[in-house]
């Protein structure tokens, strides 16, 4: 393990002796310290807004982990990679109830979900926003589908990006049972 991957496991300890909301409590804190939009921060935002939250690293620590996680070399860490990192590991059980959803969604069984895969599953009918007239079933769907997909809003959703979901809802479940029980109503497996 070398000093970044140590560097992470003492801010995801930190974070998860906080409770269901310390990693995604730390997620919209730095989102809302990413005052430009640009998905990323410098060494010394990082480091600032970690101390803010009470999260102390020293600046090599800091320097390290913006290395690891930027992208273009601008010398800012990109966030979104950064908090994923930060999640901790899910479980087989875990990983094997998220394909599972998965694969119930995918009804053309080629590996992307999209709105056709979606009216097969679900129906947008009884939505407010449907029966008021304000948006078609077509645009409930897609919104529904949002949910699920990367920053770059293409309509089709892998199964990698389901499991990038779902491992950020997991980090604030505590037990396996819990989190496949949920997963299970939730998905009506």
């Amino acid at each position: 393990m070398d000093a970044v991957d140590t560097t992470m496991e003492k801010l995801r300890a930190q974070c998860l002796s906080r409770g269901a909301s310390g990693i995604q409590g730390l997620a919209r804190f730095f989102r809302r310290l990413d005052q430009d939009r640009s998905r990323s921060l410098d060494a010394g935002e990082l480091q600032r807004g970690l101390a803010e939250l009470g999260l102390e690293l020293d600046t090599a620590e800091v320097e390290g982990v913006c290395r690891r996680w930027d992208r273009d070399g601008g010398g800012t860490l990109d966030l979104e990679e950064f908090l994923r990192a930060l999640r901790p590991p899910m479980s087989q059980a875990r990983e094997a109830i998220i394909a599972a959803a998965f694969a119930k969604l995918d009804r053309s069984g080629d590996g992307v979900v999209t709105v056709d895969d979606l009216r097969g599953v679900y129906s947008g009918r009884a939505h407010p926003k449907v029966r008021s007239g304000e948006w078609t079933e077509e645009e409930v769907l897609r919104r529904f589908l949002d949910n699920f997909d990367s920053s770059e809003k293409d309509g089709q959703v892998t199964l990698a990006e389901f499991q990038d979901y779902y491992s950020g809802v997991s980090a604030s479940v505590d037990t396996d049972e819990e989190f496949v029980a949920m997963m299970t109503s939730a998905w009506r497996l």
